[in-house]
């Protein structure tokens, strides 16, 4: 808050350096706060600090739900950036990532070798069987997993795991039955939002920015 030491001074319609300099500290000041988080986004760090695997459904996810089928009988899909980044930066952290879907489509496979993830299981009805199968080869325990998923295809999964994630637009019966719900939509920011709460909740955000600060 400003301690309004300027006034009185100038008299004119233009700032006055001495106003100048206030907003700049204003400005410092509020980049060094820390940002505000919900009372839901505080309740969620102490699952999100045992998470060792990120596991996410695709349609509905990391997209918007739409699907979009092609002239040459493919289909075509729409990918986040931040969303991506986010994986991205979440795997340098040391947390590992992986898809469970029950579509296949080519633009997944691609878009899982853009962000070199180990874990990619498609065409998967019963989604608990991959499940396992993530746990058998990395030896975790379910409160080691997060999950976001948006409807009912999900919630075997979502019953299981550490910390259970719907995006904004997951139905209601996800909804209520999940640790954590995304401000932001599918496909629209949702990963990249569960990407932070995890990162805050075991001390690495900060680490990870330093190193695009330089």
């Amino acid at each position: 808050m400003s301690n309004n030491s300027c006034a009185g001074g100038g008299g004119t319609n233009y700032p006055s350096d001495c106003d100048l300099t206030q907003a700049l500290l204003e400005k410092a000041r509020e980049r060094n706060e820390p940002i505000k988080r919900s009372a839901q986004w505080q309740e969620a760090l102490p699952r999100a600090k045992k998470v060792k695997i990120l596991l996410l459904d695709v349609d509905g996810v990391l997209t918007d739900g739409t699907i979009i089928y092609t002239h040459d009988g493919g289909e075509s899909k729409g990918f986040n950036t931040q969303d991506g980044f986010g994986l991205r930066i979440l795997q340098d952290s040391g947390v590992e990532v992986g898809l469970i879907t029950a579509r296949t489509s080519e633009a997944v496979n691609r878009r899982a070798a853009d962000l070199k993830l180990r874990h990619v299981y498609q065409g998967t009805k019963n989604k608990k069987e991959a499940f396992a199968k993530i746990l058998s080869d990395s030896g975790l325990q379910p409160d080691q997993v997060a999950y976001m998923g948006d409807d009912w295809l999900d919630l075997p999964l979502l019953t299981l795991v550490g910390l259970a994630v719907s995006p904004a637009n997951g139905v209601p019966e996800v909804q209520k039955r999940v640790h954590y719900i995304t401000e932001k939509p599918g496909g629209k920011g949702a990963v990249r939002e569960l990407c932070d709460l995890i990162l805050d909740a075991q001390n690495k955000q900060n680490t990870l920015l330093k190193g695009y600060l330089k």
